[in-house]
């Protein structure tokens, strides 16, 4: 082994990925073997270095390399049970023989990762788990058992390699892989990221089919709250879809009426809180004419993630009786609920005025932002709110100071470049706020020279 290989084998399993970028460029091997036989793309499998297994693979490591016990690369990431791992592994290139992973992908799903492990292992007493990032967007479970170590993610392997294979599965086979991981392990609202939640989403959204539409929200009507959780979930993405992709999704698009039907409907009878606040979203986000009356139905409701969604149910408040209930979720328990209630508040009706101060000190910094960002767009001049966002300039956060700055600069106050001062230096990531040209608007507006600046 040259030593290039050598610093290769001792690079990949730790995950330090752009020192293996830098052995890669300098000629070291891809298919470069350790000191235990094996070639370094699987100890970046066991080590979950995705990035380090793209580049060997990338740079020419060869997936499908017999290994001494008769399994490959590929197989071997199967087993690691990580999506993340598999894709990268996987590469780009047409799959070859993909019936052993299948089956392989398989046995471990129907098996349950624990379950499997112990019987490779032999070993008895608990497992160790815990919950892990697996990719950019995913969560998994891994579990440490006998001195092996696997990820839960084999519902998710399995769809992918099924996909490959131009397999179908049948609808309800996909939701239950969609919502094993909420059933074994907890609430469903826990596991909402698992990858293999998301792989059985995705084969979904992507069927060109009305059955598949209606095999999917004729769940909301099964009598556990993740099968109804995730009929939810799926109508949420399908309209998502509809919204950025118009010409792509006909299938979705098609039933719009049938959706503006049945939420409402589910919405009222809907015991779960959680999937009761996935419905008032969604009625919201369609402005459909019925979320105002659920919206002022379940303005009380016990959990506060209903709650939440009620505010922008509600906006704009226009009736005193309406007003009266975006008022008093202003004064909600629940932070979210009072941030969520001043961004909808009326800034310039005078019953609002004490309320909206209020939230301008509140002891919740987020629900400061926000009032002070609502405010902005308000005629209301009165000395008391502006005297309430002078103060925030002084708030710990500099997100509340720019808000307040920016409420002032659209006020037209003459201390708006003080404020903007006291915001300080904004981070690369306000780059595109628009609070950010506060300041060159209000000289704009109040300076000639500023003008020219």
């Amino acid at each position: 082994m040259t030593e290039l290989d050598a610093r290769l084998v001792d690079a990949v399993a730790p995950g330090e990925a752009e020192t293996v970028r830098a052995l890669l460029a300098e000629g070291a091997d891809p298919d470069a073997v350790g000191e235990d036989g094996l070639p370094v793309l699987c100890a970046a499998i066991a080590a979950y270095a995705v990035e380090s297994v793209e580049m060997l693979v990338a740079a020419g490591a060869d997936p499908y390399r017999p290994l001494p016990d008769g399994t490959t690369p590929l197989l071997r990431a199967v087993d690691a049970g990580s999506s993340a791992v598999w894709a990268a592994v996987r590469g780009p290139a047409p799959l070859r023989d993909g019936e052993r992973p299948l089956a392989a992908a398989r046995r471990w799903y129907e098996a349950g990762a624990e379950a499997e492990l112990r019987r490779l292992t032999g070993a008895h007493g608990p497992a160790r788990s815990e919950i892990v990032r697996d990719g950019e967007a995913g969560r998994i479970r891994e579990i440490t058992l006998g001195g092996r170590t696997v990820r839960d993610g084999h519902g998710a392997i399995l769809t992918f390699l099924e996909e490959d294979l131009r397999i179908l599965p049948p609808v309800g086979e996909l939701v239950t892989r969609a919502v094993r991981q909420a059933d074994a392990y907890g609430a469903w609202d826990e596991d909402e990221e698992h990858v293999d939640r998301a792989a059985a989403r995705g084969n979904l959204l992507s069927r060109q089919s009305a059955e598949t539409w209606r095999a999917v929200v004729e769940f909301h009507r099964h009598p556990a709250p993740a099968h109804r959780a995730f009929a939810a979930d799926f109508l949420n993405l399908a309209t998502l879809m509809v919204d950025v992709f118009p010409h792509d999704v006909p299938h979705h698009r098609r039933y719009g009426d049938r959706l503006a039907e049945l939420l409402p409907g589910w919405a009222a009878v809907e015991p779960d809180p959680g999937v009761l606040a996935m419905l008032l979203r969604l009625l919201t986000d369609r402005c459909l004419p019925q979320a105002r009356a659920l919206g002022l139905r379940y303005a009380d409701h016990p959990d506060p993630r209903v709650r939440r969604r009620v505010p922008w149910m509600l906006h704009p408040p226009g009736a005193p009786a309406t007003a009266r209930v975006v008022r008093g979720l202003a004064r909600d328990p629940d932070g979210e609920v009072r941030q969520r209630a001043a961004e909808v508040l009326d800034c310039d009706a005078a019953e609002d005025r004490e309320v909206l101060i209020a939230l301008l000190r509140d002891e919740n910094p987020q629900v400061r932002e926000r009032a002070a960002y609502a405010v902005r767009s308000g005629r209301d001049r009165s000395p008391a709110v502006t005297e309430a966002l002078l103060e925030l300039l002084d708030a710990d956060g500099q997100d509340e100071r720019l808000s307040a700055a920016f409420a002032l600069a659209c006020r037209d106050h003459p201390r708006t470049p003080e404020a903007y001062e006291k915001v300080g230096p904004l981070r690369p990531e306000y780059e595109r706020d628009p609070r950010a040209d506060g300041l060159w608007r209000w000289r704009f507006r109040n300076d000639p020279a500023g003008r020219r600046g």
